[in-house]
C-alpha cells in the first residue's frame, strides 16, 4: 500500500562511499542557493539546475526500512504543497538507495551522498539514517526565481562531526503535550539534531505514568503526565525520523514532586507538596536508607522498559546537601562512611556519589548506561558513566580525563535568551583542548538546552527556533565552519522552513501581540515588539515580578522573541554606513552604492521607529499589562529622532557639539535600563551610528 505512494524513475548513480568525517575541512563553493544548516561537510556545485515542472517521482532501490518510505512520502507531499505541482507527467526522478536499516542509536552511521543533476536526483547511504539526513538536505535545496522552482545542479557528501547532537525539552516544569514535542521532532530532523532529552520530572513536576506507582502522575504529576502509551508513541515518531530519546528523572536533588508522592524517601520529617515556585528549592531524597534503593529499583524497571535506547539520565544536579547535614541519622551515616572533608566538616559530595555508585548497577541491571550532570563526577565513579557539563568546558575537559564519555551543553542553553552566534561559535572541542587524542574521542558532541521556567507550550517553538538551528550545524559540520553573517543568512532561510513544518515559532507570538492589542492596530505594538528582547540569564527572577508554575506567560515579554531579526539586520545595516561615511570635509554621506542602500534603509527604519511611538501610546494607555512597556516606547522614538538628526548633520558636513554628543550618549545609556523584563535591543547600534 505505501509502495504505491512513489512513482517510480530510472537510476540515476553509483554509490558514493563518504570519507571519516572528524578532521575533514569543508568543500563548500558558495552560491545564492545554499541556503542549506547544517553546512555539508562537501558540497561541489554546479552552473545547472533541475527544474520542478510536476510533482516528484521517488524510486527506493533499497526498501528495507519503512523510515525511508515515510520520510520519502512526506517529502514529496510537502514538496507538492509548496511548489503547487501535482501532475507527475514526466516530472524529474529521486532513486533512494542504502545499504541497510539504520537503527537510531549512538555511533551510527548517518553519512549520505547526494547528487542533483538537469537529469534527476540520486541519494545514496550506508544506512537508512543517511537517507533521512540526505532528504532533510534535499527539502533544504528547492530555490525559486521567476522562472519558478528548481533544485541547484550539486554534488554533496557528508557525514556529522559529532555523535551525539541533541535538544533538551522540559516537560516537568511547563507540561508540554504530545503535539508539541512532535512538532519539535520535525525541526529537530530538519537539521540534524538526533537526541530528544525528555526532561521528566523536576521539583514542579513528575510527567509519566506509572503503573506501578500512580501517586507520581496523579500527586506528582498533579494530572498533568504522559500516558506509557503516549511514552511510547513520541519514541516511535522520533525513530522514524532518526532521533533517540533519552529520559531524565532527575535526583537526588529536585525531588519535591517525587518526594510529594513517596513521602518515604524524603531525607527529613517535613511534608511537601508539589512546588509551584522556582528556583534551587535544596530538597533531597534520602540516600542512606535500603528502601530507597528498592523504591527506585522497580521504578527504574517500569521507566526503563517505556525508553529502548540504552542511556538514560539520572540528573544529578544542584544538590548543596544541606538536608543531609541537618538529618542526624544521615550526618552519623556520612561519618561512619568516611564521608567527612580534611577540615572535619561533612562531605556531601562524598554521599552523592555514593548514591550515584548504588543507582549505577540497577541501571546496568536493566542495560541501561548512566549519564548525569557534572555534579555527578567524583572520585570512585566508574567510567562507564556519560557526564554532562552545564557549568562549564572545564569540567568537560576532566571528565574526558577522568575516562568518561562526555557532552557539553555550557554554552548551548537556549532558554538564557542569547543571540545564535553565542551558541554558534561555542565549539565542543576547539582546536586548543588540553587532550589527548583518546581523549578528545570521548567528546561525544553536546545538546541545547530549553528549560522552561519561563517557557509554556505555547511559546515554545519561538524559544527554540530558529536558535536551536545553529546549535545543530556546529555539533554537526566541520569546525572551520564559522562564518557568523554566512549563518545568519542562512538561519533566516532554516526560520521559514520551521513554519512549513508546522512550528509555530512566529504564529504564537503572533497571536499574543493580536490578544494584548486587544483589537486595536497590532502594527505599532508588533513595531516595539520586534526590536525588544527578554532580558538574558536568569534575571526575571529578580525584577519585581514574582513568578510560579501558574503565572501565565502572555505579557509582551512572552511575545518578544529571544533574538531580534530587525534588530540584527538593522545591526548590519548599520556597520555598512558607518564603514562607508567620509571622514573628508563637506557631506559625509557615503558614496560606494553598498553604503548608500544602507543609509537609505537606515533612515527608513529609523523614521518609522521615530513615529511609532506616537501610534502606540493610545493601545499602551487602553492596556494595564501594557504600560509598563511605554517607556521603551518613548525612549525607541527619541533615540530614531536623535539618530536622524545625527544624519542630517552628517549630510550637511557639520560636527555635533561635544554638548551634543554628550546629551545623545546619556539618552542611549539611559535607553539600556530595562522595562517589563524586556530590553532596547537596537540601543548599541544606536551609540554606534551616533558616534560616527
Amino acid at each position: 500500500m505505501l509502495r504505491s505512494l512513489f512513482l517510480f524513475a530510472a537510476a540515476l548513480s553509483s554509490v558514493i562511499t563518504p570519507a571519516a568525517c572528524q578532521t575533514q575541512t569543508p568543500t563548500v563553493t558558495s552560491v545564492s542557493s545554499a541556503n542549506l544548516m547544517p553546512v555539508p561537510a562537501e558540497a561541489h556545485w554546479g552552473a545547472a539546475r533541475l527544474s520542478i515542472k510536476g510533482q516528484l517521482s521517488v524510486q527506493l532501490e533499497t526498501d528495507s526500512d519503512p523510515a525511508v518510505r515515510e520520510a520519502s512520502a512526506r517529502f514529496v507531499a510537502r514538496l507538492a504543497q509548496r511548489t503547487k505541482q501535482v501532475d507527475a507527467g514526466k516530472a524529474p526522478g529521486l532513486t533512494i538507495h542504502y545499504g541497510r536499516a539504520g537503527q537510531a542509536k549512538l555511533g551510527e552511521d548517518e553519512s549520505y551522498s547526494l547528487r542533483v543533476t538537469p537529469m534527476g536526483i540520486a541519494l545514496t547511504s550506508a544506512t537508512s539514517i543517511g537517507a533521512l539526513r540526505g532528504l532533510a538536505t534535499l527539502e533544504q535545496l528547492v530555490v525559486q526565481d521567476k522562472k519558478g522552482f528548481y533544485f541547484p545542479e550539486v554534488d554533496i557528501t557528508d557525514q556529522p562531526r559529532f555523535a551525539w547532537r541533541g535538544l533538551l525539552m522540559d516537560a516537568a516544569r511547563h507540561f508540554m503535550p504530545v503535539s508539541v514535542v512532535k512538532r519539535n521532532l520535525d525541526g529537530m530532523a530538519a537539521v540534524k539534531l538526533n537526541v530528544l532529552h525528555w526532561h521528566l520530572s523536576d521539583d514542579q513536576g513528575f510527567r509519566v505514568e506509572s503503573k506501578l506507582f500512580p501517586r507520581l502522575q496523579q500527586v506528582g504529576g498533579e494530572g498533568h503526565y504522559y500516558t506509557q502509551d503516549q511514552v511510547k508513541e513520541i519514541v516511535r515518531y522520533a525513530a522514524a525520523r532518526g532521533i533517540r530519546v533519552i529520559p531524565e528523572f532527575d535526583m537526588p536533588g529536585h525531588t519535591t514532586a517525587l518526594i510529594a508522592a513517596n513521602p518515604t524517601l524524603a531525607s527529613n520529617d517535613s511534608t511537601y507538596g508539589v512546588t509551584d515556585r522556582w528556583g534551587i528549592l535544596n530538597i533531597a531524597i534520602d540516600p542512606t536508607r535500603e528502601s530507597t534503593y528498592e523504591f527506585l529499583d522497580k521504578l527504574f524497571g517500569e521507566m526503563t522498559a517505556l525508553f529502548p535506547d540504552p542511556y538514560f539520565h539520572i540528573g544529578g544536579d544542584e544538590n548543596d546537601g544541606r538536608q543531609w547535614k541537618r538529618n542526624p541519622r544521615i550526618a552519623a551515616f556520612m561519618r561512619e562512611n568516611h564521608m567527612v572533608k580534611a577540615n572535619g566538616q561533612l562531605d556531601n559530595h562524598a554521599l552523592q556519589t555514593h548514591f550515584n555508585r548504588r543507582i549505577l548497577p540497577l541501571l546496568t541491571k536493566y542495560g541501561k548506561t548512566m549519564v548525569g550532570w557534572d555534579e555527578i563526577l567524583g572520585p570512585g565513579l566508574p567510567e562507564s558513566a556519560v557526564i554532562q557539563s552545564w557549568r562549564g568546558r572545564k569540567g568537560l575537559f576532566e571528565a574526558a580525563k577522568a575516562g568518561h564519555a562526555t557532552l557539553l551543553s555550557n554554552g548551548y542553553y537556549i532558554d538564557l535568551n542569547y543571540g545564535a552566534a553565542s551558541h554558534y561559535l561555542n565549539d565542543p572541542l576547539p582546536a586548543d583542548a588540553p587532550l589527548t587524542d583518546a581523549q578528545k574521542k570521548l567528546i561525544l558532541g553536546g545538546e541545547a538546552t530549553m528549560w522552561s521556567e519561563f517557557v509554556d507550550s505555547t511559546i515554545v517553538d519561538s524559544r527554540i527556533w530558529p536558535r536551536a538551528a545553529a546549535v545543530a550545524e556546529r555539533l554537526w559540520s566541520p569546525a572551520t565552519v564559522r562564518d557568523v553573517p554566512d549563518m545568519y543568512r542562512r538561519l533566516a532561510a532554516v526560520s521559514d522552513e520551521m513554519e512549513l513544518l508546522g512550528l509555530q515559532h512566529r504564529r504564537a507570538p503572533e497571536q499574543l501581540l493580536k490578544q494584548l492589542a486587544a483589537g486595536r492596530d497590532v502594527a505599532p505594538l508588533r513595531t516595539l515588539a520586534s526590536v525588544i528582547e527578554p532580558v538574558k540569564e536568569y534575571k526575571r527572577h529578580f525584577q519585581g515580578f514574582k513568578y510560579t508554575t501558574r503565572t501565565p506567560l502572555n505579557r509582551l515579554v512572552d511575545a518578544a522573541l529571544p533574538e531580534s531579526e530587525v534588530a540584527h539586520q538593522f545591526g548590519v545595516q548599520v556597520d555598512k554606513l558607518v564603514q562607508g561615511i567620509s571622514t573628508e570635509t563637506g557631506s559625509r554621506m557615503p558614496k560606494d552604492a553598498s553604503a548608500r542602500a544602507a543609509l537609505i534603509a537606515v533612515q527608513t527604519q529609523l523614521a518609522q521607529w521615530q513615529v511609532n511611538d506616537k501610534l502606540l501610546q493610545p493601545t499602551l494607555a487602553a492596556s494595564p499589562s501594557l504600560q509598563e512597556y511605554a517607556p521603551l516606547s518613548v525612549r525607541l522614538s527619541a533615540l530614531s529622532g536623535l539618530a536622524l538628526e545625527h544624519l542630517r548633520m552628517l549630510e550637511k558636513g557639520e560636527v555635533p557639539s561635544a554638548a551634543w554628543q554628550a546629551a545623545a550618549l546619556k539618552q542611549v545609556e539611559a535607553a539600556k535600563a530595562p522595562a517589563g523584563q524586556t530590553e532596547l535591543v537596537v540601543v548599541d547600534s544606536l551609540r554606534k551610528l551616533l558616534a560616527s
